[in-house]
């Protein structure tokens, strides 16, 4: 592609318009026909910063994971007490590296589709005019703080946590999913490897066929609506409905019909639920810190089994079975269960019943991952509290949560056994 072309791209009010609201508190560099970056640190605010870098030579533009205060004052060598002052977030950004572009996108889905078990809706996708895709949570759906410091502190360690949790918990499923396309034979050939390369005890192992890594400080990735130094093809923002139909054409510089946006609008709070099942996958397998001081959870404790009738509205009316919130309702039974005295044969044999119920039933594999992950846990998870919106007022429950309410304080599903039970002063059931 020649330099007027480039620069036509980037006189197009939308795409610097665009590419300004993300360069915002970033480090943003350019990167020339070569791949060569330039100077550093750097940042863009203005059209005319884009209009000058191009005619000196940029084709494209890369910027930090990380948000920073001054992205001005970071220098090399910088210690990470240093970092830590100045920066001020950072955007969980998964990278899926695979030389194979359906196995991008089946690993895009499958990462999105864990997003949703964990009740986070507001991710971002774009293609990187390369290989494959990125997928992005913005810093402002994390929670404020972790262990009560600030999570803009809490990087690298805190995403090293996050992806370590999302690779052992998709694990099975991404095993299936690629399986679904062909053998192991198959997938090995497809991405050049020999078989032994992509098997972990006699397994396909997804992740030896996907990578995902985890960045250190001042990563730099390629800015959405900028255009690769390679191909030349638009780092595209793309909606989840597009994946499928998705090809690389798209991206390129005469089709591109600017639809989607990336990073530019977070939920506040909302991938707590990742957060914490990362930072309980961290504490149980590699021994570090424990949880989020904020979210509620209980040691365990010997209950004797309370029986259905004295469940709440919420818990009876899920257990008739559900179209919609089938993930998120997982994740509230079987915390609710474990909490009221239920053993995880029970338990188990209660979610299978349940499965048969919905419409459509979740995959059997998901099911076993999630009871998997829970029968490990030595403590014992809370189910989300009532007046929290996504898992219960967005499923269809807010009428059955106003009639818990006018049998009294109830805060959580679990608070309402116990005061029906202590009100009718029954000790045993």
């Amino acid at each position: 592609m020649d330099k007027l072309k480039i620069l036509e791209w980037y006189s197009r009010k939308d795409v610097q318009n665009n590419i300004l609201k993300i360069a915002k508190n970033r480090e943003v560099v350019s990167v020339f026909k070569d791949g060569n970056f330039g100077k550093r640190p750097d940042m863009i605010s203005y059209p005319s910063d884009i209009i000058n870098a191009v005619e000196n030579g940029a084709v494209s533009f890369h910027c930090s994971v990380e948000r920073w205060s001054n992205p001005m004052k970071l220098e090399p060598g910088m210690t990470k007490e240093n970092l830590d002052e100045l920066r001020i977030g950072w955007d969980v950004l998964i990278d899926p590296d695979v030389n194979d572009f359906e196995i991008a996108k089946i690993s895009v889905k499958q990462i999105i589709e864990a997003f949703k078990d964990f009740g986070i809706r507001n991710y971002y996708i774009k293609f990187t005019g390369g290989k494959g895709f990125h997928i992005a949570i913005p810093f402002e759906s994390l929670p404020k703080k972790v262990n009560l410091k600030p999570t803009s502190k809490q990087y690298p360690e805190l995403l090293e946590k996050i992806i370590g949790f999302l690779k052992w918990y998709l694990e099975d499923l991404m095993r299936e999913a690629l399986l679904e396309i062909g053998t192991t034979n198959e997938i090995a050939n497809r991405i050049n490897k020999k078989v032994e390369e992509v098997l972990t005890n006699g397994k396909l192992d997804p992740f030896k066929v996907v990578n995902l890594d985890v960045f250190g400080s001042r990563h730099l990735f390629r800015m959405p609506f900028a255009l690769n130094e390679k191909t030349f093809l638009v780092s595209l923002p793309i909606s989840e409905k597009d994946i499928d139909k998705f090809e690389k054409e798209d991206a390129k510089v005469e089709n591109v019909k600017i639809k989607e946006s990336f990073l530019v609008k977070g939920i506040e709070g909302e991938a707590e639920a990742l957060i914490i099942e990362a930072l309980d996958w961290a504490t149980r397998y590699k021994r570090v810190e424990k949880i989020i001081s904020e979210l509620p959870s209980l040691p365990r404790k010997k209950v004797r089994k309370i029986p259905e009738q004295f469940f709440p509205p919420c818990i009876k009316r899920i257990l008739e079975g559900m179209n919609d919130g089938r993930k998120r309702s997982v994740f509230i039974l079987i915390n609710f269960l474990r909490n009221v005295g239920w053993n995880n044969e029970d338990i188990e044999k209660k979610i299978y019943e349940w499965n048969e119920k919905n419409y459509p039933p979740l995959r059997e594999s998901y099911i076993r991952t999630q009871l998997r992950w829970h029968f490990r846990q030595k403590r014992n998870l809370l189910p989300p509290n009532c007046d929290n919106p996504i898992f219960y007022e967005d499923m269809g429950l807010k009428d059955k949560c106003e009639e818990c309410r006018k049998k009294g304080e109830v805060k959580n599903p679990i608070n309402y056994p116990f005061l029906l039970l202590k009100r009718f002063k029954k000790k045993s059931y």
